[in-house]
């Protein structure tokens, strides 16, 4: 019992995938005839005009099912005909219709009916006294067997037979699953190599992306020394001029300028500090990545839960960018959402530290609202990590992080 218990959710999953691939199905045996309508007309010379149209709605359709699969889906389908023809992805999509459009349609057709038939099988007894005698069938799966039901024990003899049907459901429906997807994981698939091509890409981008935000990194620490730290220590510099000038002039105001000097140099101390903070925080060695995190949600402008299982430490290029993703959303939250509340999820699963920052405001965060968020993307992708926005306007906000962080 509890093995089938265990079985259940899959076999539901099963059969919602198969129903899935019913509608792809019904498409592709449209397609298949509407190819061989194509094909024939072809023969006498009218037909050839039609050939690019049909083969891009054959593409249409292999896409529909490569989308339903998670298959990489291919460019457009070559202009030329001949070129159409002989390209090789074209050739497997024929080839996955024809499987699809039968196959695939039967084993479709089966995750529809067995369900149902279970399911008007087994509440049978409890409406069969409510159709006419002519009309007493209980499904035409079983028509033949259970004709014209006139009493309590026929019925629930049907009721078995949905009992049946489940059991069926639950043994069969992966493996029809199996069937009906076998063509499009094996002839959809785009070739060897690509997925190689597309991941070139993908770091391609990601490397350039992390050296613009190095690059930006480095323009905010120069424009924050410059404006700042050095504008202060220059003014130390002019005050201790000052204060040499009046020993001998005005020793009386020799105090009062040794003052503003110290003023000014313990702002340029906490500047350069400041500075240091942004580069990578000291609070993460000393705290660890929960001390830090706990720290900035306490120090959150609205109220902040905070979860974190992050066992042991990451690396320390991980960790800083955790912290910086959390600071600068819940300053986000704090500045432009209106929220009344925030949550910081952070747990480690595997090689992969995730991250959960979520809050009740008013939600319609865009990264080209200048809010931070572009920053915040080209941080997590400059680490191969991936970021999820779902901000929808009225609220909430969540941002969802995911960053390797070895094994």
């Amino acid at each position: 019992m509890a093995r089938v218990r265990k079985r259940l959710p899959a076999s539901f999953d099963a059969v919602a995938r198969l129903v899935g691939g019913l509608g792809t199905a019904l498409l592709a045996l449209t397609v298949l005839v509407w190819s061989g309508v194509v094909a024939l007309l072809s023969c006498v010379g009218v037909g050839v005009v039609l050939v690019p149209s049909a083969l891009r709605v054959l593409r249409a359709v292999a896409n529909r099912e490569r989308a339903r699969l998670g298959v990489l889906a291919p460019g457009p389908v070559p202009r030329q005909t001949r070129a159409a023809v002989r390209d090789v992805t074209v050739r497997r999509e024929l080839a996955w219709l024809a499987l699809h459009a039968t196959a695939g349609l039967v084993a479709g057709f089966i995750g529809l009916a067995m369900p149902l038939t279970m399911l008007q099988n087994t509440t049978y007894p409890f409406w069969y006294r409510l159709l006419p005698p002519v009309d007493n069938t209980p499904s035409f799966i079983f028509w033949d067997i259970f004709r014209d039901v006139t009493d309590l024990t026929g019925a629930l003899v049907v009721a078995l037979t949905g009992v049946f049907c489940g059991a069926l459901i639950v043994g069969l429906a992966p493996v029809l699953v199996r069937v009906q997807e076998w063509p499009g994981r094996h002839l959809l698939a785009p070739p060897a190599g690509v997925d190689l091509s597309l991941r070139v890409a993908e770091l391609t981008a990601t490397r350039a992306a992390a050296l613009d935000a190095h690059a930006a990194e480095l323009r905010r620490i120069e424009r924050s020394l410059h404006d700042g730290t050095q504008n202060r220590l220059v003014a130390v510099a002019v005050l201790l001029g000052a204060a040499r000038r009046a020993v001998d002039r005005d020793p009386a105001a020799v105090g009062a300028v040794l003052d503003r000097a110290q003023d000014a140099t313990e702002q340029a101390l906490a500047e350069l500090r400041a500075v240091v903070r942004g580069i990578l925080p000291p609070v993460l060695a000393d705290r660890g990545l929960t001390g830090a995190l706990t720290g900035l949600a306490g120090s959150c402008g609205v109220p902040c839960e905070l979860v974190v299982d992050v066992p042991g430490r990451c690396a320390a290029s991980v960790e800083a960018t955790a912290y910086f993703v959390v600071a600068e959303a819940l300053s986000n939250v704090s500045k432009h959402s209106g929220a009344a509340s925030a949550v910081v999820a952070v747990r480690r699963k595997g090689d992969r530290l995730l991250l959960r920052i979520g809050d009740d405001g008013r939600g319609g965060a865009d990264e080209r609202g200048g809010s931070g968020l572009s920053g915040i993307r080209r941080r997590v992708e400059a680490h191969d990590g991936r970021l999820t926005l779902d901000s929808p306007l009225g609220g909430p906000t969540t941002m969802e992080v995911e960053l390797p962080c070895g094994s």
